[in-house]
């Protein structure tokens, strides 16, 4: 592992949380008659408890306008061709697309992500060779690319499956990795977190010996305020941006010289904020609202289950079906694992790495839910390839975490790699701290009871996701191919 790499990837944050949710609800419509309209009032409290509340505190709501930070056409414009630009990466070879592809449900279908090095797209991506090509190259990835689906809305405290970037109650209200490099003027958590990973050596910068990005961190020591200039200056080179650049902010006047990494970030923000977000009439917000022949009766009995005796909502709650909070549930641990910690080095310890409290060893972020069935793989690291088999996870953990079949994993074969990547889920050490540590409890579902809950599982998938298509622009303003 590159040891530049190694010594800035090993600090460790610790960040507390300060955020209140408000949430707002409409107005009564004027009634004829005061009678008249206090009934109506009863009734619509009385509906909205029995479709959003109907299995009590844990419950799950619709979607409002009101959930999302609002989006600035302009600027996401501008961000779609950022998003899509492999001119943001240090050997000019990957973008963010790359890793989330609208085409792979905005993630790129492996277990793991591979980066910088590798070649191809989405499945079909090969891990290729790393130099100065040692023998396990941690740099390839160490975690499932999560999905950016509804990363725009107001409830997000924390992001990664570590939540090591979050709010806080700091002067420019984040804690993240780069500390007080994090330059002021970011509105949200989303336009934070699309900076970093222009920062990661494994995802998008590449290494010092390659690049003259990349060499201008080595050279002054951090990964982030020389990157962020450099990629900066490479933006304001083109001429092609110009034009989006100053529709999007028109506060510069004119002058690029004014363009910074805070402009970036609120533009790729406001990209997958509008390009990602759920729908506020799904079906299953139909549902939610009170039409109980939105979805099927099978979704429909699932819904039950899922609010009740497979004790879902305990964990994935409200409007996109996560509490925002961090739980081990003795996901197998495949892969490299994360910062060189426990058993052979493999392991990834989650939360523990952000807050360096061993009480939140194998912790990791309650996922969102909605189009949950496109996100695959699922877990921290991709462990599950199929849908049915991360959900009986959580109705048994510890017997299926004993029974792991490493097969099911999509991580592109290199025969210097393959048996690398099950040492700690082949490691009886390893399996027992993590099973001692499983925190959700053991759920009885008959087959018949299985099956509609994933029904209801299926039914959080908004139909306006299925192709995404439109998303993708036809070309980037620097000239950059889009192709792999």
């Amino acid at each position: 592992m590159n040891i530049f790499y190694s010594k800035l990837r090993s600090q460790n944050f610790k960040f507390p949380l300060n955020l209140s949710l408000k949430v707002s609800f409409p107005s009564v419509l004027l009634a004829v008659t005061l009678l008249s309209n206090i009934a109506w009032a009863d009734d619509k409290e009385r509906n909205e408890n029995n479709a959003q509340g109907r299995h009590g505190k844990q419950h799950i709501r619709a979607i409002k306008a009101s959930d999302y930070f609002p989006v600035d056409t302009k600027k996401a414009a501008l961000g779609q061709a950022l998003f899509f630009d492999k001119e943001l990466s240090g050997n000019r070879n990957i973008s963010c697309s790359t890793c989330h592809s609208p085409l792979s449900g905005t993630s790129d279908g492996l277990s793991i992500n591979l980066g910088e090095g590798a070649r191809g797209f989405g499945m079909s991506r090969n891990p290729g060779t790393y130099p100065p090509a040692p023998t396990d190259p941690l740099e390839r990835g160490q975690r499932n690319a999560p999905s950016l689906f509804d990363r725009g809305a107001k409830e997000f405290t924390t992001l990664m499956h570590d939540g090591r970037i979050e709010l806080d109650s700091s002067p420019d209200g984040f804690l993240t990795p780069a500390g007080d490099e994090l330059p002021p003027g970011f509105n949200n958590l989303l336009e934070v977190i699309s900076i970093f990973a222009f920062t990661e050596i494994q995802e998008m910068l590449g290494q010092p010996n390659e690049n003259d990005v990349a060499a201008a961190a080595a050279v002054q020591g951090s990964l982030f305020t020389p990157v962020w200039n450099k990629l900066v200056e490479r933006v304001k080179a083109q001429p092609n941006y110009h034009p989006l650049i100053f529709a999007a902010y028109p506060e510069l006047n004119g002058n690029i010289d004014g363009f910074s990494i805070v402009h970036v970030g609120r533009a790729i923000a406001n990209f997958q904020s509008s390009a990602f977000r759920t729908s506020l009439n799904t079906p299953v917000d139909r549902f939610l609202k009170g039409d109980d022949g939105a979805i099927s009766k099978e979704a429909a009995r699932g819904y039950k289950l899922f609010t009740g005796k497979a004790q879902c909502s305990s964990c994935h709650n409200g409007p996109f079906l996560t509490d925002q909070k961090f739980h081990a549930i003795g996901v197998p641990q495949i892969g490299p694992g994360f910062g060189g910690v426990g058993n052979d080095g493999r392991e990834d310890f989650g939360r523990e790495g952000v807050t360096n409290d061993i009480n939140d060893r194998y912790k990791f972020r309650t996922p969102p839910l909605r189009n949950v069935a496109l996100t695959g793989p699922w877990g921290h690291d991709g462990a599950f390839n199929m849908l049915e088999d991360v959900v009986r996870h959580h109705l048994d953990a510890k017997k299926s975490l004993h029974n792991y079949d490493p097969s099911q994993c999509v991580l592109p074969s290199r025969l210097d790699l393959d048996d690398l990547d099950y040492i700690a889920v082949n490691n009886p050490a390893t399996i027992y701290e993590i099973e001692r540590r499983i925190e959700i409890p053991k759920i009885r579902l008959n087959e018949k009871e299985f099956d509609d809950l994933m029904a209801f599982m299926f039914a959080l998938t908004d139909p306006e996701h299925l192709d995404l298509r439109h998303t993708v622009p036809k070309s980037v303003p620097s000239g950059l191919t889009l192709a792999d």
